[in-house]
């Protein structure tokens, strides 16, 4: 068969400049041995053959050498191909003469960049490409897959970028379902390639690129929905259909491969972003899939759903999965795309298509089936409520089909652990459901919810001596897994809960008197204790997540009883196993047991708790725990307990730890654990003698410190409750700090042991902002400063100095600074009297003005290696200048004044430090923006004299920054863009308002205005670039802070008329004569009333009419797929 698509001879190579040294050849050299070819293959003379095989070994390198020098080499050549001006040429020559797929490859990955850059190639040449492509995958269909699929993807990018493109009345490259029709008339190979073209291009069309404006995309996506995906769905059912029809040969390599590709394209147009919402992929289980109305004819057809249920029965496991994967989409079509009569009858027959799968269960003995089915359950009860479930004629028979097929899945716990969470997320939703169902139906939960808990406990305890005798991965040891089934199971379990409760009861008892049993046996750690304490710890978990189920169903005093005769277990496990340490210590059964006590403490422990529940009853009798205040010393003996064994285990310390931290929030809570012995015991012996983990030896991890910081926070809170104005009880709880820092004092008076001060420094910084974390009063931050000033803080300065090119040890320190530098609660704002404030200042200017100057040291660094060793820490160091520039407690005219250089100083470090990081850096890396840019409103709000007598090249520099920051979509970044152009343009207009009228004591400033107004003339194109994004933003794109936005671009069109006048021009004359003076007059309303001057009456007047602009224009813009196209951009 002969596919032909028509090529202007050579034209395809006619790019800009380029030249081809061979042309003379075409006429002297026979024609095309390949057949089907429109475009003319050119042999080429010997000169040539050594570029081909250069080019051969390139790829060689790039696709599947092993030497990475190599490898990075060939990446850059192909770069340089990519720019050179015969790309073309090169990408001809592999595709015609290349020996290898990958030299092919090579050429299809350089014509998809050249068709994407922002800059594209002429139209006819576009054509060119992607008919000489189409001509070349049907003249050879046998390419390899990867091939096809680059080439495919090029087709793809092509049609997307010109999909509004006209030519003589056109949509040219919208011609593509036209021509993918003459593969399907072809051969099977034909056809797969048809498909996959189909499949690439509605994949494509759904692809944000984040590098061109969204509006641009969602219009393309738009159209395509609107005009050509419903026919791609219809034609891939048909061809489904077809398959059907006929007896299928699967042992037939490509009609399974046909049927794949078909299977995959009804999957891509289904997974369309139907509305633009950008779904987050994660929130699998929370997907509503936005089908047009106009495509309700097919969804009402039984034949479709029956189409795919009858290919997954048909299919082998590779592509009855696929089917699968489909009615999982359909499963989840939005329930207003039907009424409710036509609703349910939808409903029965996913329904029956559930019942006839749990009938024949084979197929779901695949890991792949299994995973789509359990999916296809989960999303039932997403789109359908219980009251509508209960009403299919079959729900009874497949309720108890989805319980037998749940318990079956829990039972085996080994296949498939990932799919587990559907199948609980169904039955966590239905049974959440209960009180709201109205139907008179039964919905029998009461009957198969225990069944679910029963059969999730006892497989779980069951699979304990399977993987501690074969030597399996533990369930246990992936912690994210397991909280995330608790949290499902927690509400399937309060269903007629007293099964449940005395379940765990009978099962508690019976592991706990055996593992007392194995401790008193001589025998010591055998296999039998390994299982004993693995049942242990499961029961532990199980028992915590049925407490902490309270909450999410109605409860009962009965419940509360039973919740008491659980904990009590629990807590009597604690007890047994705490006085055995060191010896009967097990890391799984304390993580249970800290699990247990923060499910219990929300629960019962808190200030909403009614004093009077039943859960303390029995408590009360067996372990004398009559309310939360004797709990809280529960909670507190095993804390201190953990504390002092645990040194060594940083999962239990971290997550004993962050239960600390979690009891110290709440005033009413802390009230009541500051008079427990346990904190007492705390808050005056919070050494490494008592505490191992606050140690220093090598044998912890640097990154284990982190955990200092949450300990000396709760401990700090507790500490403040009392406190009050007492700084001889403050000098006590610091005084094992004062010993450290003493000793390193003296360490490096006398250098030596420099690992071991190294060490106890990075402790004690992450001590001190715990500490200073929890500090939010001036009388209390004033005793800290006190004490670190001045004698401790140039010791911090100090280790900077000597270890700056070490982020474990410089970054806590400079977070340490960043926390000191911050004004919560207005707890810097000093006493009139106090230089505190300065001299805080002084400190920080210090310690930022040597990391900043010692870090530039270090010359280039890596990728890899340019976050962590330079600009983690230039972003902190931001994080603090911005602090206390915002602060309000420091007079920074005073440092002037007084010939103080430490402002000045650690301005110029700033400049340093940004000059040394590009601009895609600033961008790139969230934190470093989120640092910067904040920064520099703050210092264009309150210091634009600095500003102003940058150098012009640090200038440019700033300027181009916020440019390019103001087309981020993170809206903190472009906000402060937005505020500091807002600061910087609103100077230089009110300086040219000014400009003549100056007094003669106003020289200075008049001086420094003029440098800026002169830099400005020099550079013009800046600010008319800002103003051509900030337009772009609220015509074209979704504008989330258009407040922002607003403030900034009044300024800009006062400044440059002339310029503004240029962009609504040119905007309105790209549009269709009819929509013109549409424009023009939203152009007119834009400007009405407002005056020229930058007050802010005069402001607020232009952001009313700014909003009302953007919604008339993109009202004006909307055009649908069969009028000429619009122009969607104001840039170029």
């Amino acid at each position: 068969m002969a596919l032909h698509f028509q090529v202007e001879p050579l034209k395809f190579l006619q790019h800009e400049n380029i030249k081809l040294n061979y042309l003379k050849f075409v006429h002297d050299l026979p024609p095309t041995p390949k057949p089907h070819l429109a475009f003319p293959f050119v042999y080429l003379p010997s000169t040539f053959l050594v570029s081909l095989a250069e080019l051969e070994a390139l790829c060689t390198h790039l696709y599947i050498g092993t030497d990475l020098t190599q490898r990075i080499e060939a990446e850059k050549a192909l770069l340089e191909l990519i720019d050179s001006p015969e790309c073309l040429s090169k990408c001809q020559l592999l595709l015609e003469q290349g020996t290898t797929s990958y030299a092919q490859l090579l050429a299809a990955t350089c014509l998809s960049k050249l068709v994407s850059r922002i800059s594209p190639l002429p139209v006819e040449q576009r054509i060119d490409i992607r008919n000489y492509i189409l001509n070349y995958v049907a003249s050879q269909p046998k390419l390899a897959p990867f091939v096809i699929q680059a080439l495919i993807q090029v087709i793809a990018k092509i049609t997307k970028l010109g999909w509004f493109e006209v030519q003589k009345d056109q949509f040219v490259f919208r011609e593509i379902i036209a021509d993918v029709k003459k593969f399907l008339q072809g051969t099977v190979e034909h056809c797969i390639i048809g498909v996959i073209i189909l499949s690439e291009l509605t994949q494509e069309m759904n692809l944000v690129d984040y590098s061109r404006p969204s509006a641009k995309h969602r219009k393309i996506a738009t159209s395509f929905r609107d005009t050509s995906l419903k026919d791609i769905l219809v034609l891939a059912c048909s061809l489904l259909k077809e398959v059907l029809a006929k007896p299928l040969n699967l042992q037939d390599q490509f009609q399974q491969n046909l049927v794949m590709q078909v299977l995959k394209l009804v999957l891509n147009c289904l997974n369309f972003d139907f509305i633009g919402s950008s779904a987050d992929e994660s929130a699998d289980d929370l997907c509503t899939v936005q089908i047009p109305t106009t495509w309700r004819t097919i969804f009402l057809e039984p034949e479709t759903l029956d189409l795919f249920f009858n290919l997954y029965h048909s299919l082998p496991p590779l592509l009855s999965q696929l089917a699968l994967a489909c009615l999982v989409q359909f499963a989840s079509t939005r329930r207003s795309l039907f009424s409710s009569p036509e609703r349910a009858k939808y409903l029965g027959n996913l329904i029956k298509g559930v019942k006839r799968i749990l009938e024949n269960p084979q197929g779901l003995s695949d890991p792949g089936n299994y995973h789509e089915f359990c999916r296809f359950l989960a999303r039932l009860k997403t789109n359908y409520q219980l009251g509508e479930l209960v009403m299919v004629k079959e729900y009874p028979e497949v309720i108890r089909l989805i319980a037998n097929f749940t318990i079956t899945s829990l039972q085996h716990w080994e296949f498939a652990p990932n799919s587990v969470h559907y199948l609980l997320t169904l039955w966590q939703r239905m049974v959440a459901s209960v009180p709201f169902v109205k139907s008179t139906e039964p919905h029998l939960l009461d009957t198969y919810a225990p069944e679910i808990t029963k059969a999730f406990i006892t497989s779980r305890l069951d699979s304990v001596a399977i993987v501690v005798r074969d030597h399996l991965d533990d369930p246990l040891d992936d912690t994210a897994t397991v909280f995330q089934q608790l949290e499902q199971l927690c509400t399937v379990s309060r269903c007629e809960y007293e099964k449940t409760c005395s379940l765990l009861v009978q099962l508690f008892d019976q592991n706990a008197q055996n593992y007392q049993k194995l401790l008193h046996s001589a025998s010591g750690i055998t296999v039998d204790m390994a299982i004993q304490e693995g049942r242990l710890a499961w029961l532990v978990y199980l028992v915590g997540t049925v407490v902490g189920g309270r909450l999410t169903y109605t409860s009962t005093d009965e419940h509360d009883a039973m919740d008491g005769e659980l904990s009590c277990r629990v807590f009597q496990l604690i007890s047994l196993m705490d006085t055995g340490l060191p010896r009967c210590s097990n890391e799984k059964i304390e993580l249970a047991v800290l699990w247990f006590l923060d499910q219990f403490r929300k629960t019962y422990v808190g200030d909403q708790l009614q004093r009077t529940s039943k859960v303390y009853a029995r408590m009360s009798e067996v372990l004398g725990i009559t309310d939360d205040n004797h709990v809280l010393e529960t909670f507190m003996t095993k804390i201190v307990t953990n504390l002092k064994y645990w040194g060594r285990c940083e999962p239990v310390i971290s997550r004993t730890l962050q239960f600390l931290n979690d009891l110290s929030v709440g005033y009413i809570l802390l009230k009541k654990l500051v008079k427990i012995d346990a904190v007492k015991f705390m808050l005056k012996n919070h050494t490494n003698e008592h505490f191992p983990f606050l140690g220093i030896s090598d044998s912890y991890s640097l990154s284990d410190f982190r955990c200092r910081t949450t300990f000396y926070t709760a401990l700090t809170r507790l500490l403040m409750v009392d406190l009050g104005e007492d700084e001889d009880e403050f000098e006590n709880f610091m005084l094992p700090l004062t010993v450290s820092f003493e000793t390193v004092l003296q360490i490096f008076n006398n250098n030596f042991k420099q690992e071991d001060v190294k060490r106890m420094l990075i402790g004690l910084a992450r001590d001190l902002r715990g500490i200073a974390f929890a500090l939010n009063t001036k009388t209390s931050y004033t005793m800290l400063f006190d004490w670190m000033y001045p004698t401790y803080l140039p010791v911090l300065q100090r280790a900077v100095e000597q270890w700056y090119a070490e982020p474990a040890c410089t970054t806590p320190i400079l977070k340490l600074i960043a926390e000191l530098m911050q004004n919560r609660s207005q707890r810097l704002n000093f006493d009139v009297s106090s230089p505190n404030g300065i001299l805080l200042f002084r400190e920080a200017s210090k310690m930022i003005c040597t990391y900043g100057n010692q870090i530039l040291s270090l010359g280039s660094l890596s990728k890899d290696q340019i976050y962590p060793m330079k600009l983690k820490g230039i972003s902190i160091c931001y994080s603090a200048l911005k602090s206390a520039l915002c602060g309000n407690y420091v007079s920074f005219g005073v440092f002037k004044l007084y010939g103080d250089n430490h402002f000045d100083n650690v301005l110029q470090a700033f400049v340093k430090m940004l000059l040394s990081v590009s601009h895609s850096d600033l961008l790139q890396y969230r934190k470093l923006s989120q640092s910067y840019y904040p920064l520099l409103e703050c210092l264009t709000q309150d210091h634009m004299s600095f500003i102003i007598n940058l150098e012009p090249p640090v200038l440019l520099y700033v300027l181009t920054s916020i440019s390019e920051g103001l087309t981020t979509l993170d809206t903190v970044v472009c906000s402060s863009c937005c505020a500091s152009l807002d600061y910087i343009v609103t100077y230089l207009f009110k300086h040219i308002a000014k400009e003549g009228k100056k007094p003669l004591r106003c020289r200075e400033a008049a001086q420094a205005g003029q440098r800026l107004l002169h830099f400005m003339q020099q550079n013009p194109d800046v600010l008319q670039q800002m103003m051509s994004v900030l337009m772009n933003t609220i015509v074209f794109e979704d504008c989330r802070n258009q407040w922002s936005v607003s403030r900034p671009l009044l300024g800009l069109i006062l400044l440059n008329e002339k310029h503004f006048s240029e962009l609504r021009a040119s905007l309105i004359n790209s549009q269709p004569l009819p929509k013109q003076e549409v424009l023009a007059q939203c152009f007119r309303n834009l400007m009405e009333g407002v005056e020229q001057n930058l007050s802010i009456k005069n402001r607020d007047r232009f952001t009313q009419n700014l909003s009302v602009f953007r919604r008339d224009v993109a009202e004006a813009l909307r055009c649908d797929g069969h009028t000429e196209p619009c122009s969607l951009d104001m840039m170029s």
